[in-house]
């Protein structure tokens, strides 16, 4: 159904002209090439009958309510999950909120309240593992027969294995993020990791050097490997710019700094501060290196940037979703 992306939450009324949909149900963190295969059946389902595309996910993720001393690297807050999933082509996501209580619920519960009640679903998509309901009792098997006894078809879909025969899952890619291998990583989303943030203020020390920089404050639990990358920079206004980023500490300035990233811009002169803005990652370039003063830092700072503008000149979308995100 052709329209406006909607991002709404679980505890309002769902607007009627999105009931009676195909719902792809998951946590959907990282929205990589294996929920893809979910998400598309979903879609196909929703062409086929005519009916709206939505997908059900839950916040905050699971993990981050019932391991709260396990810090857990979320590839896609809210906002870039809901960005992707309306290049993806859907009509609405509905963010659950997820918490102990709502967990506590029996998965018939789950069925009655949540499926049928608030969403009033024609159809659920889901992938093999997605569990459910007081001590994950609903799987795929309880769903069907739910489905059967509710009304509502439902589409259980095989986990998606890539080119080596290894299943494609969110802890692979963090693991790959974690080492800097951007580009596997990219492999397994099927489009380049991106950040977004709002641009704040710095120490200006880079505009002083030449290279006037762009600096957020990724998420305290984002796990992405310290070190300088090559990178594409949206604006708000969907402008895009060939750049080179570092993420860390910055040891030879600020050692004892909060991790920041900061990406200069190639080719750029211009105001970026309080502007949300997204940073893709295309390649590393190398790790963070403490320099013996200034002039050793901006002579590598030069190399970094003739690496980036190379590594970047040929690149080219992985996916229709990658054209929409990085290109």
């Amino acid at each position: 159904m052709a329209g406006t992306f909607e991002r709404l939450t679980g505890d309002k009324p769902l607007p009627h002209h999105l009931r009676g949909g195909v719902v792809a149900i998951g946590n959907f963190d990282g929205v990589h090439r294996g929920h893809q295969v979910v998400l598309g059946r979903a879609l196909a389902e929703a062409r086929r009958t005519g009916a709206p595309a939505l997908v059900l996910t839950f916040e905050p993720h699971p993990r981050k309510v019932f391991q709260l001393d396990a810090p857990l690297f979320i590839l896609t807050p809210p906002a870039m999950k809901a960005r992707l999933l309306s290049f993806l082509g859907f009509d609405a996501v509905v963010e659950q909120c997820f918490t102990r209580e709502f967990a506590s619920q029996s998965a018939e519960t789950f069925v009655i309240d949540v499926l049928e009640k608030c969403l009033g679903i024609s159809h659920a998509v889901t992938g093999f593992d997605f569990h459910f309901g007081k001590d994950r009792q609903g799987g795929p098997a309880f769903l069907m027969d739910a489905g059967k006894r509710h009304g509502f078809g439902v589409t259980p879909v095989d986990a998606f294995r890539d080119e080596g025969a290894e299943v494609v899952s969110s802890s692979r890619i963090r693991a790959l993020l974690e080492e800097g291998d951007v580009a596997q990583a990219a492999g397994l989303l099927g489009y380049r990791f991106t950040v977004e943030a709002e641009i704040g203020g710095g120490q200006k020390l880079g505009r002083t050097l030449g290279f006037p920089t762009a600096n957020m404050t990724l998420p305290p639990d984002t796990a992405l490997r310290h070190g300088i990358y090559a990178v594409r920079f949206r604006r708000a206004d969907g402008s895009l710019h060939d750049g080179v980023a570092s993420f860390g500490r910055r040891p030879t300035v600020d050692d004892n700094g909060a991790p920041l990233l900061e990406t200069f811009l190639f080719d750029f002169d211009g105001d970026l501060y309080g502007e949300t803005c997204a940073v893709s990652f295309f390649g590393w370039l190398r790790g963070e290196e403490k320099f013996d003063g200034l002039d050793a830092l901006v002579a590598q700072m030069k190399r970094d940037e003739a690496e980036a503008r190379a590594l970047l000149s040929g690149v080219r979308p992985l996916s229709e979703l990658d054209g929409k995100v990085a290109f």
